[in-house]
């Protein structure tokens, strides 16, 4: 499909007419640079035909990239200025209507979506980034592969295996659902207004089999989250309140779960998480 994709000039000009300023409560940063859209859409191998869900798309730059390779788009825009435009630009660059379907909605608490996406691709916001990506994860298990754009430091961590000084509470929670890898940097020259962060692309593939329940999902992020408030102390004390309530408590849990009880939490991988959560 020929589309005529977006530039700074464009943007600059759609910003106005609509009397939209970025902003950080939101933010919002719009890339300006046909050559990176392009490059996020080829990182996630989108291609004609599968259905993708974007998440924040904004003044349209990184939607008309992505429609442009054939693949069908729904749009998740909070900011109704926003949602309300996109189907005229999409419109006016030749984008045939059936291909976008734009949902006005809060993507950290939207729970339903047309068309069962199977593909994720997404410049997200800065300051909801990973709520709002493990809200998708597990609200839409459909979606199998993707690419999101995020802050460097938040990237990083997302892909951090276990053992790294960056391994947190992302990381083993994003583990749930499959393998993330670091999949390109992005400079901050592309984007109105010039963030004062640099941005990594970071890809996504979902496991082919589910690790657990829903409720084993739920036991097992709590334990993660007590893990790393005290990521400094062995688990036998971090995981005391969510195992008992003492030392030695927590050490009987996490000794039948086959987990030294003198390990921190930056040492066990989701897996290890999923154990202590069903030996409780």
């Amino acid at each position: 499909m020929t589309v005529q994709l977006l530039g700074a000039a464009d943007i600059r000009r759609l910003a106005a007419e609509l009397d939209v300023t970025p902003t950080k409560k939101l933010g919002q940063n719009f890339v300006v640079d046909a050559n990176t859209v392009r490059k996020i859409v080829h990182a996630a191998r989108v291609e004609a035909g599968e259905r993708v869900v974007e998440i924040g798309p904004g003044l349209g730059s990184l939607t008309l990239a992505i429609l442009e390779t054939g693949a069908s788009v729904t749009a998740v825009e909070i900011d109704g200025r926003l949602a309300s435009r996109l189907a005229q630009t999409a419109a006016e660059r030749g984008v045939p209507a059936r291909a976008l379907t734009v949902v006005e909605h809060d993507a950290l608490t939207v729970t339903e979506l047309p068309g069962d996406p199977e593909v994720l691709v997404a410049n997200l916001p800065y300051n909801v980034s990973v709520p709002v990506l493990l809200h998708f994860m597990e609200t839409f298990p459909g979606l199998n592969r993707g690419v999101v754009m995020v802050q460097a430091e938040v990237g990083e961590r997302l892909a951090a295996a276990p053992g790294s000084k960056i391994y947190g509470a992302p990381s083993a929670k994003a583990a749930w659902y499959g393998s993330w890898r670091l999949a390109g940097t992005v400079s901050r020259q592309v984007f109105w207004p010039v963030p004062g962060v640099d941005s990594v692309l970071v890809g996504f593939e979902r496991a082919a089999e589910a690790m657990g329940s829903e409720e084993e999902r739920a036991a097992t992020f709590r334990l993660v989250d007590f893990a790393f408030q005290q990521r400094r102390k062995m688990l036998r004390q971090a995981l005391s309140g969510a195992l008992g309530g003492s030392a030695a408590a927590s050490s009987e849990v996490l000794e039948r779960a086959g987990v030294d009880p003198t390990a921190r939490g930056e040492q066990l991988t989701i897996a290890d998480f999923l154990r202590i959560a069903r030996a409780a």
